[in-house]
């Protein structure tokens, strides 16, 4: 067709330019008239001064700037493939324009929607509109548009079928598992999409559920088989329900085959129609359901099947169809030959809830008989006897209390027999009736009086019995006594005080109370402990007895002590302080009262500790004792005066000579300086922590330290009279020394008005020591 179009356009051409050649003497004469149209480009653009035609090659021409710019392939077609005509603009933009439609139409008028201007060839992928009746998913969008519409272009798009046959018959006649074409009244061919769901892939099909209607038959487990193995002969009609394991003919062979039990002759349980009862499709093998619902009789411990215990040990003969659950039934012999108890003579009842009493069905022989619940627990020395040594002549009809251990006459003998004490004869406390007072399952002769508190007596101590044996105390197996003092038992221990040395006070001399109680325990009766805090007076520090003995301060005995006092026992250590020296003051010269505890503790006698502050003079820094000795101070009886001066004269004095930043306190005029020898005028400079390192204020008449002539705080260096003892004062004083070294003339000083080079006069134009 293109070459058609080609010839016509050649032809035409020439049409053209012979009515050029014939009408040029008109148009010599006439207008020149373009036979291209308004184009209002310059001929030789595109034509040559050679001929008219061929025009060049590449005409110079933008294409961009109509209404059709050229791209893809429309960029390589020459001007007269699309251009027929003269006039270029008498011509179409739609592709049909100059493009056949050979698809008949079928695909509309619209060529875009599958071709691009880069190529007729294109891809399925770019078919956006595909999604009509049957969408391309899956594996369908990865096909060529010609697998399915076949002839190519010309072939036919439009009233295809949408069935998977259409396309796909070959692949459902090939199909062997299951083979379709066998059965195609369960796989018609257009109805493929009842399995096969899924457009990725024609294998695999997973869409056939096989235990929902109308199939209901789980393919779980054994089950998961080859369609085939089942469906034999390719019947799909088979209508099987899950439980029919034996009528559907797939099982039968097995279940004819089983021995243990042997199903065909075990009776309507083991049915063809009941294989499900035991059988599940994990596989043949599988357990009975012998629980108590089921059977009502439960398979546990040594009944356990197939081991074990096999099915047959019960089931004899093949009967399965037993109804009793007693344990007699299959016990009987083992009943009849138990001797430890004669079961038989002891008339021992056979149902199942008698047996399950004594015996659990792990083993016949580990049977145990609950004791508690004849009111009379077997514990201790009763749980390993044999029931023969109670149960004489195989009597198990005894009613017998825990606590009738004599009147049971099971210890009666023993009753009798015992003489420590002799029960027969000690009272009502050890009538055969009441052994389990003392007496316990553990054993007859460790007997404990179990509670002796209920005599008014409680055991403590030393008096628990064991070790402390009953006669020590029931004397002559007296079990009558009636009294608990301790001086009943003790009265030697108490008289024998009198010989007994330093830390036990005679009780006899010293009058003590025969309630032994008050010192004694029942612990020990040699480690008493008295408490003194009753007498009015606490034993504490090196009071504490011990180590303190009580004769320490109760001498000869004498325990009627009504005097608290310190000086009473420490009159000694009092007159002793004369000779002590050291930090310790002399009591006797000082006058020291005798109330000796405001000072001392009964820690210690000496390391006293008196609290100054209650004189209305605090010891701080250097004053605190120790280290300072109290006689520092206190040289004598009497009270020395608070006032620094009194204790540092010597030191106030010895400032006329210091010299340095010390001032003189001793000049005649030091008070105009604040130097006075009060307490208070002394705590403005000095504190206790140190006499030295004093901080002087000088006062605002003049500041000290001032411009570059500092003083370096030596009070010296201006108050040149101020040192000594004798004529020292602070009234004199020199400004000249520093400000020019006494010479006038290497004195620089402003041109003033009556100027005089002299101290007072410079004190008196600058008395801050200001310019």
């Amino acid at each position: 067709m293109m070459f058609r179009v080609f010839q016509f356009s050649s032809r035409l051409v020439l049409l053209v330019l012979a009515l050029a050649f014939i009408r040029t003497a008109d148009a010599q004469k006439q207008s020149t008239r373009s036979p291209h149209g308004p184009l209002a480009i310059p001929c030789e653009n595109c034509h040559t001064s050679t001929s008219w035609v061929p025009i060049r090659a590449i005409p110079e021409f933008n294409h961009d700037s109509t209404r059709y710019p050229l791209r893809g392939m429309h960029e390589k077609v020459s001007c007269t493939q699309c251009h027929i005509k003269p006039v270029f603009t008498d011509v179409g933009k739609n592709c049909a324009d100059c493009h056949a439609d050979i698809h008949r139409r079928q695909m509309g008028a619209n060529c875009a929607q599958c071709h691009t201007v880069s190529g007729w060839n294109v891809s399925n992928q770019s078919i956006k509109e595909h999604f009509n009746r049957f969408p391309l998913l899956g594996a369908h969008a990865v096909v060529q548009c010609d697998e399915c519409h076949k002839s190519a272009a010309v072939g036919q798009f439009l009233g295809l079928s949408t069935n998977c046959d259409f396309c796909h018959m070959k692949d459902w006649q090939n199909t062997t598992a299951p083979a379709h074409a066998l059965s195609p009244s369960n796989f018609p061919p257009n109805e493929c999409q009842t399995c096969h769901q899924s457009f990725d892939t024609w294998f695999g099909s997973t869409a056939v559920q096989h235990d929902k209607p109308p199939i209901s038959f789980s393919l779980a487990l054994g089950h998961a088989v080859p369609c085939e193995q089942c469906h034999v002969g390719g019947n799909y009609n088979l209508h099987i329900a899950a439980n029919q394991c034996g009528t559907s003919g797939c099982h039968l062979i097995t279940w004819q085959q089983t021995n243990a039990p042997p199903h065909s002759t075990a009776g309507p349980s083991f049915g063809l129609a009941n294989c499900s009862n035991c059988h599940t499709p994990a596989g043949w093998t599988a357990p009975f359901d012998h629980s108590a619902t089921a059977t009502g009789f439960a398979l546990v411990g040594t009944h356990m099947s197939p081991t074990p215990t096999p099915c047959a040990s019960c089931h004899i003969n093949n009967n399965y169809t037993l109804s009793s659950t007693d344990c007699y039934g299959c016990h009987k012999a083992v009943f009849q030959t138990t001797t430890t108890p004669n079961h038989v003579t002891a008339g021992f009842p056979t149902t199942s809830s008698a047996c399950a009493t004594c015996h659990t069905i792990t083993t016949w022989s580990a049977g145990v008989f609950d004791h508690n619940a004849t009111g009379f627990p077997l514990s201790n020395l009763h749980a390993g006897v044999p029931c023969s040594s109670c149960h004489v002549s195989n009597n198990y009809a005894l009613k017998t209390a825990p606590s009738a251990c004599g009147d049971s006459g099971c210890h009666l003998t023993k009753w009798g027999q015992t003489n420590n004490p002799v029960h027969s004869a000690s009272g009502s406390a050890f009538l055969p009736g009441n052994c389990a007072n003392c007496h316990t399952t553990l054993g007859w002769d460790t007997a404990t009086f179990a509670d002796h508190s209920v005599t008014g007596f409680a055991l403590t101590g030393a008096h628990v019995s064991p070790p402390t044996p009953c006669i020590s105390c029931h004397v002559s197996n007296n079990y009558q006594l009636k009294s608990a003092a301790c001086y009943g038992c003790h009265i030697l221990d108490w008289q024998s005080t009198a010989k007994l040395g330093p830390t036990v006070p005679d009780h006899i001399t010293a009058g003590f109370p025969q309630d032994c109680s008050i010192c004694h325990s029942t612990v020990n009766w040699t480690g008493s402990t008295f408490n003194h805090t009753t007498t009015g007076f606490a034993l504490t520090g090196k009071h504490v007895s011990p180590p303190a003995t009580c004769i320490s301060c109760h001498l000869n005995n004498n325990y009627t002590l009504n005097s608290a006092a310190c000086y009473g026992c420490h009159t000694t250590d009092w007159q002793n302080t004369a000779k002590l020296g050291g930090s310790v003051p002399n009591h006797i010269t000082s006058g020291y009262p005798q109330s000796c505890e405001s000072c001392h503790t009964t820690s210690s006698w000496l390391g006293a500790v008196f609290d100054h502050a209650t004189t209305g003079f605090p010891l701080t820094g250097l004053h605190v004792s120790p280290p300072r000795a109290c006689n520092d101070c206190h040289v004598s009886s009497a009270r020395p005066p608070i006032d620094c001066y009194n204790c540092h004269t010597a030191d106030w004095q010895s400032t006329a000579n210091l010299g340095a930043s010390v001032p003189n306190h001793m000049a005649v005029d030091a008070s105009i300086a604040g130097i006075v020898n009060t307490t208070a005028a002394c705590s403005t400079c000095h504190n206790t922590t140190s006499f030295l390192g004093a901080t002087f204020t000088h006062p605002s008449l003049f500041p000290i330290n001032h411009g570059n002539n500092a003083a370096g705080g030596v009070c010296s260096v201006c108050h040149t009279n101020s040192m000594g003892t004798s004529g020292a004062t602070y009234a004199a004083f020199q400004c000249t020394v520093c400000h020019g070294g006494n010479n006038a003339a290497a004195f620089r000083h402003p041109a003033e008005s009556g100027y005089v080079y002299s101290s007072p006069a410079c004190y008196q134009c600058h008395p801050r020591g200001t310019t």
